[in-house]
C-alpha cells in the first residue's frame, strides 16, 4: 500500500510539472526510458551476515520532469522501478528521487544532479521503504526540435533496506521532450 502511495505520490508530481510554464522555451523537460540497475541485494538474501555478497541485474523504467529555474539550474522530479528474480525470489526495487540539476543547452547537452527521497524494495513475503539518494550525471543530444535523446545518465544509488546499505549502480537512456 506504501508502495502504490509513493508512486502515486510521485506521478502526481511529476505531472503537475508539466503545466507550469508550458508555454515557455525549454521550461519543462520530460525524460522517459529504459533503466539497468546493478542492484546490491546482500540484506534481501542474507539480512544477518554482511560477508556474502550478491549483486545482481535488474531491468526496469525511469521517467522524469524538470522545471528549469534558470538557464542552467532546474528542479528534477525523478522515479523508476526495476525488477528481477535473484535466485528464483522475484523483486522489485522503485525510487522517488527529487532535487537540483545543472545542465547546459547545447546540440549535445549535459546534465548533473544530486537527488534524495524515498525508496521500496519488495522481495518475496519482505517488503521494506527506505530513504534513499543518488548523485549522477548525463548527456542529451538534439534530434528534432524540441525532441532529444538520453544517450546515458550513470547514477550512484544509495538505499538503506533492512538495516543495511547498498551502493547501486542504475544506468538509463531514453526521449527527452523540451517545451
Amino acid at each position: 500500500m506504501q508502495r502504490r502511495l509513493m508512486l502515486l505520490l510521485g506521478l502526481v508530481l511529476l505531472i503537475s510539472l508539466a503545466p507550469l510554464r508550458a508555454g515557455a522555451q525549454d521550461k519543462i523537460e520530460l525524460f522517459g526510458g529504459y533503466s539497468y540497475m546493478r542492484f546490491d541485494a546482500t540484506p534481501l538474501l542474507n539480512p544477518t551476515s554482511s560477508s556474502t555478497s550478491a549483486i545482481f541485474n535488474f531491468n526496469g523504467w525511469e521517467a522524469s520532469g524538470e522545471y528549469k529555474l534558470r538557464d542552467w539550474l532546474g528542479a528534477v522530479a525523478d522515479i523508476d522501478g526495476h525488477s528481477g528474480s535473484p535466485v528464483g525470489v522475484s523483486t522489485s526495487v522503485h525510487t522517488f528521487l527529487f532535487g537540483p540539476q545543472v545542465s547546459w543547452s547545447w546540440r549535445v547537452s549535459p546534465f548533473a544532479h544530486l537527488l534524495v527521497g524515498g525508496a521500496h524494495v519488495s522481495t518475496g513475503p519482505y517488503s521494506e521503504n527506505s530513504l534513499s539518494g543518488a548523485i549522477g550525471a548525463g548527456v542529451d543530444m538534439k534530434l528534432k526540435h524540441h525532441i532529444y535523446w538520453r544517450i546515458v545518465e550513470g547514477d550512484y544509488l544509495l538505499t538503506r533496506f533492512f538495516g543495511n546499505t547498498q551502493s547501486n549502480v542504475r544506468l538509463s537512456s531514453g526521449i527527452v521532450f523540451k517545451f
